[in-house]
């Protein structure tokens, strides 16, 4: 079911060794307009995405043969494709870990069927957004390729790379993470509240989990902070949200 591929169409990839919940996923998703492919293990998983590049993988953390989180971090390192993990553990260590290893967003199961079509949408947008963003011709004038950069107290963005820098260090992140940061340094000194986040860099209006923007933020903080009980750069106003210090 579903491995007929058009490929006018987005095609996504169901990692889950519960059949019914392949059943589930696959007719809804369909119903959407999506072509599917599906894999009930690890193994197949990973053989599969490298040979079929789907555009979005829907990934369970419990597998046959190879745990989720192996098979997401196999794929992240071939692979630039949004990763949905599904998981069971509604403990923070696997979404964590699952975000640490290059996936894009996590859902909780038992989940609504609407909110994971959400929630595809939403990362497929994203790719898109990005995908679609032109580059800079390198001819162009100093002036052009200084607008593509934020440069707010020790931090600077990179626009046009993709690259981030604290206190002149390159700093390694994810492009969720990036995305988190731009929006925050594109407005410094500006308290933007958890729920403006989610909508805003995850493209959630409704649906979603708000512990998700939590997780990336300490994971920012851990790269781009010296100390992250006393942090310099991204800081918390309690009870709101997250901004970016000027100095």
């Amino acid at each position: 079911m579903g491995e007929e591929i058009d490929r006018d169409t987005k095609t996504i990839l169901i990692v889950d060794d519960e059949q019914p919940i392949v059943d589930i996923l696959v007719y809804n998703l369909e119903k959407e307009g999506y072509n599917t492919i599906s894999a009930s293990d690890g193994v197949t998983a990973v053989d599969m995405a490298l040979e079929k590049k789907p555009d979005l993988i829907l990934l369970d953390i419990m597998l046959p043969k190879m745990d989720g989180l192996s098979v997401c971090k196999r794929i992240k390192n071939s692979l630039n494709v949004p990763i949905l993990m599904l998981t069971a553990k509604d403990s923070e260590i696997d979404k964590i870990l699952g975000l640490e290893l290059g996936a894009d967003d996590y859902i909780t199961k038992p989940f609504s069927v609407r909110e994971l079509v959400a929630r595809v949408k939403a990362n497929l947008r994203k790719v898109e957004a990005v995908t679609s963003i032109p580059t800079v011709n390198p001819t162009s004038d100093e002036k052009v390729k200084k607008e593509n950069k934020i440069i707010v107290g020790d931090l600077e963005l990179d626009l046009d790379k993709f690259e981030v820098k604290a206190r002149g260090e390159i700093i390694d992140l994810t492009l969720r993470e990036f995305e988190v940061l731009k929006f925050l340094a594109s407005q410094p000194e500006q308290v933007i509240t958890r729920e403006t986040l989610l909508e805003k860099v995850w493209g959630y209006e409704y649906y979603g989990d708000i512990r998700t923007v939590d997780v990336t933020v300490r994971r920012i903080r851990e790269k781009i902070e010296k100390d992250t009980s006393i942090p310099k750069i991204l800081m918390t106003k309690r009870g709101v949200g997250y901004y970016i210090a000027t100095k």
